[in-house]
């Protein structure tokens, strides 16, 4: 179990605001994958400091109060395979904690994880100060105790869904005497529209402002007002509705592409891919199919959107429906 310090420590991740970094340790990749292959990074810390959020590059891609770096896999399928986060740096084990359940938070579910919202952890300790902490691991896999001495690399367990979140992804928070660190921007410096170096990284990671908002289902081709608004998305859909997958994108270039992809219980229902010609700052597209002459089969439906660029994803989300008898 994780030690009742780390509590506070959580809470701290969840309300501090960054500091100066010096002598901070070099951090390497915490996740098996290869960015933008395999995985991608999906949010960063917030650097505003009121109301409103902004990545280091003042571009979207972060959430209110958002104290970590969440680098995401690309399908559940790929976290059911095993993942294995790692050391990002050499380290003592401060604290652990493990036996949380792997499953989406929902309104319902918020309340049990309160306290625990970054479900299966470790927290490394690597001295004047400076501590990374690992969140959201699958149950069962954390494989290192508490006084543990670890090298850099070291596999401390695998990606999962424990806690407060509902995509699979490693979570990597960055601490000095307990206050955040933004590992790509240290020092805090005004960074809009120039990135700092490689930060505290040992490897820099190429940063784009394009991603997407959000995907969803629905039981007709949505208008965008329904679409940023989350009017139109459909959790439940009858046999004989067609189902449509759409994808809000922000900042995409000509000729990044949106792929979509749908499987239901009987397999892949569609996957249709799109290249985006002139986009706009923001916009949506979607693709879906009728319903086959019999109904679709009763069961879960999950679908992914992919913004990608050449070989490399910039953005991945998914949906899910369910369609009821």
């Amino acid at each position: 179990m994780m030690a009742r310090a780390d509590f506070a420590l959580i809470a701290l991740l969840l309300a501090a605001a960054p500091v100066a970094a010096a002598d901070a340790p070099r951090l390497s990749l915490p996740i098996d994958c290869e960015p933008g292959k395999t995985c991608y990074i999906e949010d960063y810390v917030d650097a505003d400091p009121g109301p409103g959020k902004r990545d280091f590059m003042c571009g979207l891609k972060s959430r209110e109060n958002h104290r970590g770096t969440d680098i995401v896999l690309l399908s559940f399928d790929a976290m059911a395979a095993g993942v294995n986060v790692l050391a990002a740096a050499p380290g003592v084990v401060a604290a652990t904690r493990d036996g949380v359940a792997d499953q989406p938070v929902t309104p319902e579910t918020r309340d049990k994880i309160k306290g625990r919202e970054c479900g299966n952890a470790v927290r490394l300790d690597h001295g004047d100060g400076w501590q990374t902490l690992y969140c959201h691991m699958k149950r069962g896999s954390v494989q290192v105790r508490q006084g543990d001495t670890l090298d850099r690399g070291a596999v401390l367990g695998q990606v999962g869904l424990s806690g407060l979140t509902n995509v699979p992804h490693v979570h990597i928070g960055v601490l000095k005497d307990g206050e955040i660190v933004d590992p790509f921007n240290p020092e805090d410096r005004d960074s809009c529209g120039a990135a700092t170096g490689t930060g505290l990284w040992d490897s820099a990671f190429a940063y784009d402002r394009a991603g997407l908002f959000t995907a969803g289902f629905s039981t007709a081709v949505p208008g965008f007002g329904a679409v940023k608004s989350g009017a139109a998305r459909a959790s439940t859909a009858k046999p004989d509705q067609p189902l449509v997958l759409y994808g809000h994108a922000f900042y995409a270039e000509p000729g990044d592409r949106l792929i979509f992809t749908a499987q239901g219980p009987d397999g892949e229902i569609f996957r249709h891919d799109i290249t985006l010609d002139d986009p706009q700052a923001q916009l949506f597209r979607a693709y879906g199919r009728k319903a086959p002459p019999a109904g679709w089969p009763a069961g879960a439906y999950r679908g992914y959107v992919r913004l990608q660029r050449g070989q490399e994803v910039l953005a991945l989300r998914h949906a899910d429906i369910t369609v009821a008898p």
